[in-house]
Order: C-alpha cells, then structure tokens, then sequence
C-alpha cells in the first residue's frame, strides 16, 4: 500500500457542527473524511469503506463508542479507533483503551491535540504495516533456506545413488574391454565382438545418466519448433532400438498416418520418451521367458494433442510403485538406478503442458502414455 496516500478517516458524532468541524480540520490536514451521526450508521459505513481511522464520540444516542470500538476491532484489529470524550468521563476512554483505543481527546477538541493522536495512530499504522513486510522477508528467507537446504540434500542423495550406479558401469565397463582384449589376444573374434557391444551398451548408460544430471541440474528454457511426428518417433526408435535387440526384446513402433506435426523442444522431449522406453526395456528384462518380452510404442493425435503409448509386457508395478514413480531418487533397480529418469521425464513432460498417465500390475506389464499439446503459449515456454 502506498505510504504516502492521503489516509481515510469516519468521524463519528452525534452533533453535525462538531463532524463539520472535524472534517474542516482533518481535510486542511491532508486527510480524506467519512462521516457518521450514531454507532449503528459508523459501523455500517466501515464495513463498506474500511477507513484506517476512525474518530468516534463515546456517548452518543442509539448505541455507544465503546461498543462501536468493540465491533471494529473484532471486523479488524488493525484500525486505529481515538475516542472523544467529555471531562465527565473519564472512566469510559480509560475503559476504551481497555478495548484497544489508540487514544482519546476531550471536549471541546483542540485541534493541535487532535493533530498529535492521529500522528500516533499514523506512526502505529507504519510500524505495523514496517513489521509485516519484515516478516514477509524474513518467511521468504526461511523459504529460500529450506530450499537451498532441501536442494542441497536431494545434491548429497543424488551424489551417493550416481556414485553407486557409476561404479557399476565402469566395473561392466572394464568387463566389456577385457573381453575385447581376451578376444583380440586369443585370436576369438566373436569373443571380441561380445566385449565390443558391452562397452558400447554401458558408454550409451553412462551418456544417458550424465544427461539425466544436466537435465536435474538445470531446467533450460524451451526452444520449440514445428517437427514432424514421425520423423521425431522415428528417431526416438533409432536411440532406443540398439539396447532392446541387444537384449532380444522386440520394439514395436506404429505411427497414425494422420499425424503430422506438433510444436516441441525435440531433444528436450526426447530425453523425455527415451527415459520411458529405457524403464520399460528394464522391466522386460525382469520376464521370463526374455525372448518373448516385447515393448508397443504407437503415436495418435486428436485435436489439440499428440499422444505417445509406451506398452511393455515387463514385470509390471504395484500401487505403491506406481505411486513413488516419478519420485526424485525413487528407484525400484537398487544400486542399477539412479532414480532421476522418471522424474526428469515427468518435468520434462511437465514443461512442455504435457501429462503422463500410468497403467500398470504386477505381472501384467504397464503402460505409460504421454499427452503433449500440439502447441505451447509462447509465455509459458519463457518461463520454462
């Protein structure tokens, strides 16, 4: 509220001449006046003006100040209410400060008087209004902290899981160069070339769980472009595909034939999908038998979105799992996961105005399907 606005007060009285008075008084002072001659008329005209100010007779036909102060400060305390009174009493404006009063003035008002208890009512308006945007910045700080707090620890969570999975795929790593050293030594090309697509399987989980970091680190503004659906489905396919025959799982792609274009960050929302298909060839390889595991990506559009459906015939997921699902570091592959490829495809998703829904049962497979707008306001992409 702006500090240096003319302030609104209700004088309240009985006798015209002393509201005419008043009102002469306050508006050469710089002050904006309401009047009212009884209780009953004052408390009606607070309600619909919420004057910061109220200057209010004590006795007066009809309904006293006192009680009219009382009703105030129950509607809101934050009024400052100063009291006149006359010499005759005096035990009624020293029961008002009972009630809150700010002040009282006695009869006849002396201006200077008057002048000096609305500038304490003004100095308690200003520490007031001084005290709640210190503690707005102070609630903002603690906010800020917790944050910084929670980000640090989801940072150390991050850190030990990466660190576990790291291990992991360096030790497969080592394992899939000494095949190819093995084989290459003995002359065993087929040894060799077992060794080759180790290395290169575990070189594809380590690229994906540092981009999982930078996508965890840093949400990027959107860069959206018009692409053609079946093109971009083609090439998610063409990521995905190597690791599913490597492990004799079929991928199944199908496209509508009237989809056309969609307007997205395609890399972006690659990583999106990729993420989904990579947990849905995990979950396949939780089956058996393995040969029969298969996993149905199928693409449609209506109106307004473009619709992606990731079918796998795994393991499937119980309702707790579903639930945890898109977690930051919830992981149902223990020291093979790290817990962020979900989450970072829910936000992903998320950012792009986009919803991802899932299906699941133990045993009966799960399907995740991923509704993204055909296109995104330019605002929402600048917040992003």
């Amino acid at each position: 509220m702006d500090e240096t606005a003319p302030k609104t007060i209700l004088i309240v009285d009985d006798e015209p001449d002393i509201r005419d008075v008043l009102t002469i008084s306050l508006m050469d002072m710089g002050y904006l006046t309401l009047e009212a001659e009884n209780a009953m008329q004052a408390f009606e005209v607070f309600i619909e003006s919420s004057p910061e100010i109220v200057v209010t007779d004590i006795k007066m036909p009809g309904g006293d100040g006192i009680e009219l102060l009382r009703k105030i400060k129950r509607e809101n305390p934050e009024t400052e209410v100063i009291m006149i009174t006359g010499h005759g009493d005096m035990n009624l404006a020293i029961r008002s400060l009972k009630y809150e009063a700010t002040d009282f003035i006695t009869k006849p008002i002396n201006v200077d008087v008057l002048d000096i208890a609305l500038n304490r009512a003004l100095e308690k308006i200003s520490m007031r209004r001084k005290l709640q945007a210190y503690t707005r910045s102070l609630e903002q700080l603690v906010r800020e902290k917790t944050e910084l707090q929670d980000h640090l620890a989801s940072l150390g969570l991050m850190i030990g899981s990466i660190s576990h999975g790291m291990k992991g795929l360096l030790t497969s790593l080592e394992g899939g160069l000494y095949l190819v050293s093995s084989g290459l030594q003995k002359d065993n090309i087929e040894r060799a070339r077992e060794g080759c697509q180790a290395a290169a399987n575990t070189a594809e989980r380590i690229r994906k769980m540092v981009l999982d970091i930078l996508y965890y680190a840093k949400e990027r503004q959107l860069q959206c472009k018009p692409v053609q659906v079946a093109a971009f489905t083609e090439a998610l396919v063409a990521i995905v595909r190597p690791r599913a025959d490597g492990f004799g799982i079929k991928l199944i792609c199908h496209v509508a034939a009237d989809v056309d274009t969609m307007d997205v960050d395609a890399d972006y929302l690659q990583a999106a999908l990729v993420n989904i298909l990579d947990n849905a060839v995990d979950a396949c390889l939780k089956t058996t038998p393995a040969e029969a595991a298969r996993i149905d990506l199928s693409v449609h559009a209506d109106r307004e979105t473009v619709v992606f459906t990731i079918a796998d015939n795994g393991i499937g997921m119980d309702p707790e799992t579903r639930e945890k699902l898109f977690t930051l570091f919830y992981s149902t592959k223990e020291r093979k996961g790290t817990g962020l490829g979900l989450f970072i495809a829910n936000r992903i998703v998320g950012q792009h105005n986009g919803s991802i829904t899932v299906k699941s049962m133990p045993g009966k497979g799960a399907t995740f399907t991923v509704r993204i707008p055909r296109t995104i306001p330019v605002d929402t992409q600048a917040k992003a």
